[in-house]
């Protein structure tokens, strides 16, 4: 363990960092996640800490969210997205260090409604959600820059839906913040990941969109380009191993590939 020696003067404090060899190498992992990972990548980095990793910090948002805080930068040695949009919107002004992307995870795209609701959707096109709403609100994340919700847009604009809905969307900011409007019974119905309806027992899932109704729903994760921090390659690489699979299975998603061990 580091030793911290203050030296007051006046209105300033120097704080003096006196560590042993390797301090560096087990330095905090800032981490920028999808908000939809928030349960199973805490799991996951309790884990990574309970081998020895440094200790992850994680922030959770909307990925377009932390994307832009990295452009503006933010200080984060991984971005997890929940789309590759937004990795490759990074990729693009060379903020991340291209070498280490890889695909992670998959998920799937949910309708939910209440826990204690009685209702069961087979969601096909011709589907009238706006007659499920009821005179209420659809919960989403913002549709125009948020995953899951463009996710949301493009499976409804594939039902032929979306413009009897757009005008009874509620809007959120991520999609644990579209769930809540379901779970707090804000909202009738939300269209969330079945990860975030597994993580919330106030509410269940009514309906599953067909895969080729959106895009396919990836999580791409990188080392962004300003990172200097070694334990960051090494969670990344565990969140990539077969050590981390059965957590990430546990919550739902679906693991696309190995990186190879931690």
């Amino acid at each position: 363990m580091p030793v911290l020696m203050r030296f007051a003067a006046g209105f300033c404090t120097a704080v003096i960092a006196v560590g042993l060899p390797g301090t560096a190498e087990a330095q905090n992992v800032v981490v920028f996640a999808a908000a939809s990972l928030t349960n199973a990548l805490d799991e996951a980095a309790r884990q990574f800490e309970q081998q020895g990793g440094a200790q992850p910090k994680i922030s959770y948002a909307a990925s377009s969210a932390l994307a832009k805080q990295i452009e503006s930068g933010a200080p984060a040695d991984i971005f997890i997205s929940a789309d590759l949009d937004w990795m490759d919107y990074l990729g693009q002004r060379h903020l991340i260090q291209p070498a280490s992307r890889r695909n992670l995870l998959g998920n799937q795209l949910v309708l939910i409604a209440p826990a204690d609701s009685d209702l069961k959707v087979v969601i096909k096109p011709g589907l009238d959600v706006s007659a499920l709403l009821k005179g209420g609100h659809l919960a989403m994340a913002d549709t125009d820059s948020v995953p899951a919700g463009k996710y949301g847009k493009a499976a409804l604009e594939k039902l032929g839906a979306w413009n009897s809905v757009r005008g009874a969307i509620a809007p959120a900011e991520s999609v644990r913040a579209a769930l809540l409007f379901v779970s707090r019974r804000e909202a009738p119905l939300g269209i969330v990941y079945a990860t975030d309806a597994k993580a919330d027992p106030r509410v269940k899932i009514v309906g599953v969109f067909p895969e080729d109704t959106h895009p396919p729903i990836v999580y791409p994760a990188a080392l962004t380009a300003s990172s200097k921090n070694p334990s960051a390659a090494r969670l990344l690489e565990f969140l990539g191993s077969p050590a981390a699979t059965p957590i990430f299975e546990k919550a739902g998603f679906t693991v696309l590939a190995h990186s190879g061990g931690a």
